[in-house]
């Protein structure tokens, strides 16, 4: 049952990634990067602020060792976003789509290291399944750029390597901390630091004062609730969820079927084109996180017959 429950949210925090690609790009035609990633985090501050306020939710982290879950914070979403966000100026999108597809891979291998979790041979099959069929996609759009620039590779791979890290961090800190406890810590660490970054850009502008100007912008508001809400607390609760039922790399799988969702709400949404090989890539994609989860399940019941 609790299996399911994290299947289920892997699904959502898929859809919700998928379709915030579209958001992201909306806020950006208005805002500058650490900007709209301070306005995002910190309207998911607010919005637990509230949650904790009303008493809707109760997190105590009273006497626990925060070392560590600052540390997961500093790799995602700071480091990560950081990467990320210098890495998409100094390549290009194409390229950072197909690195951002080896999270799985890097995810896979750091959870074999470090959490002692070894998938079978058709389970690491299946998630390069799911990672060509990104690289499919990507590839068939054209205008392949890679190598253009050695240092945004590296600065991508950067992102890359801390999304692996966090999957990894969280499943074991799930053995101390609770979904919540982890997300909260998440959005206040990244309100602080983009705030901080976005705050000193404006300060150097010298227009520190029209900070809060984009608000007024209905484009910007919806992009920001979006992304502040569903993006960050929503998804990344989910996903600490997912983390703390399932192994890393059947968790991190589900970060490329968001690809499927993003082609779906850029055709739906963005009056985007549909071509035949987002058809292709998609199936190989689903096949993919089906077929590494559904080993996965073979696995966990073989394992519980055996000590039965």
């Amino acid at each position: 049952m609790a299996e399911n429950s994290a299947l289920f949210a892997g699904l959502g925090v898929a859809f919700i990634f998928g379709f915030s690609f579209l958001f992201t790009k909306e806020g950006l035609a208005v805002l500058a990067p650490f900007h709209l990633l301070g306005l995002r985090f910190g309207l998911a501050v607010v919005v637990f602020t509230l949650l904790r306020l009303t008493g809707s939710v109760k997190i105590d982290l009273k006497g626990k060792n925060l070392g560590m879950l600052l540390l997961l914070s500093a790799v995602e979403p700071v480091t990560y976003f950081v990467c990320e966000t210098i890495g998409i100026k100094m390549t290009s999108s194409s390229e950072t789509g197909m690195m951002i597809a080896m999270v799985p891979v890097v995810t896979t291998l750091l959870g074999m290291i470090f959490l002692n979790e070894k998938p079978s041979p058709a389970q690491m099959a299946f998630i390069l399944l799911s990672v060509a069929g990104v690289v499919f996609i990507v590839a068939m759009k054209g205008s392949m750029e890679i190598g253009r620039n050695l240092i945004g590779t590296f600065v991508v791979m950067g992102a890359v390597v801390c999304a692996g890290i966090y999957n990894v961090l969280s499943r074991k800190l799930s053995l101390e901390y609770s979904p919540l406890e982890i997300t909260y810590v998440m959005m206040w660490v990244g309100a602080v630091v983009f705030n901080g970054i976005s705050v000193a850009q404006h300060v150097i502008s010298g227009n520190l004062q029209q900070y809060f100007a984009p608000l007024g912008n209905i484009k910007v508001v919806v992009s920001i609730g979006y992304l502040g809400f569903l993006s960050s607390v929503v998804a990344y609760l989910l996903l600490n969820f997912m983390l703390s039922k399932v192994e890393a790399a059947r968790s991190s799988v589900f970060t490329n079927l968001a690809t499927v969702f993003s082609i779906f709400a850029g055709v739906t949404l963005g009056h985007e084109p549909f071509y035949w090989f987002n058809a292709v890539g998609g199936i190989m994609i689903l096949l993919g996180v089906w077929g590494t989860n559904r080993c996965g399940r073979k696995r966990e019941a073989i394992k519980s017959s055996d000590i039965g």
